[in-house]
């Protein structure tokens, strides 16, 4: 039997910002794969997640915002497979 893969994931984040720090540890503690994408480069990012930050998304589109903890982003992953 194969195991479930992990959800390739997208931090939306900023330099300096705290929170994104702190959902970024909470990535790397439930092994989660993502990349960050710097909102501060694209005006329609900072539109949409400027003041929701830290924001992570699936490949479907679901959103997790903040706040979450490592149990509720594994339940968030775990339902988008």
């Amino acid at each position: 039997m194969m195991a479930k893969q992990q959800a390739d994931v997208v931090l939306y984040t900023t330099p300096g910002c705290h929170l994104c720090e702190q959902a970024e540890e909470i990535l790397y503690e439930t092994a989660t794969r993502f990349r960050s994408i710097d909102i501060a480069d694209d005006v329609d990012l900072i539109k949409r997640y400027g003041v929701r930050i830290p924001v992570v998304a699936d490949e479907m589109g679901r959103e997790l915002s903040w706040p979450f903890d490592s149990s509720g982003l594994k339940h968030w992953v775990s339902t988008s497979q």
